[in-house]
């Protein structure tokens, strides 16, 4: 099973993978891509991370057994967000651009789950109003079956351990 685990920033997706990791050493975890990019692209680097997302989801040595952190749509999300924060006269271009790579690459996953920010409250300096846009802005695009392809979605939320039950619930039925 294929699982991309998305969510804006600070909603609990590393802690979910980890402990999900932890009772599956058989999945093979994929990093956050902001770690695989270079932070000084700028407004790039979020392109950048959405072509990494996509490409290893689309890669053919890619095991069937996978957990990953972030997929192509938490990127389209954040340029959506930049667009509607009016942060990037860009942004809107980019997502069209980008967004047939985001399908494609969405149509290799089974399960994409969704975190939501509700539950975990951030400082100012984490940019709340960024992470609330492109939350709204995610829960949207995974609304839309021309990118997610029919993916099954798990919108998930309460604590580490209520939503690790969720996951391990959906993976076993």
């Amino acid at each position: 099973m294929r699982i991309v685990v998305s969510g804006t920033h600070a909603t609990g997706k590393s802690t979910l993978i980890s402990d999900f990791a932890l009772l599956h050493p058989g999945f093979a975890v994929l990093p956050d891509p902001f770690e695989l990019v270079d932070e000084s692209l700028g407004s790039g680097s979020v392109v950048a991370q959405l072509r990494v997302s996509a490409e290893r989801l689309l890669d053919p040595a890619l095991p069937s057994a996978v957990i990953a952190e972030r997929g192509p749509l938490d990127f389209l999300a954040y340029l959506a967000a930049f667009d509607e924060l009016g942060r990037s006269g860009t942004a809107a271009g980019l997502l069209r651009r980008e967004a047939p790579l985001a399908a494609e690459a969405m149509r290799k996953v089974d399960l994409l789950v969704l975190l939501g920010p509700e539950d975990i409250a951030v400082p100012e300096e984490e940019d709340p109003e960024l992470r609330d846009a492109t939350a709204e802005a995610l829960l949207e695009l995974a609304d839309d079956e021309d990118l997610t392809g029919g993916t099954r979605i798990l919108d998930l939320s309460g604590a580490p351990a209520v939503r690790l039950a969720a996951l391990e619930a959906a993976v076993a039925g």
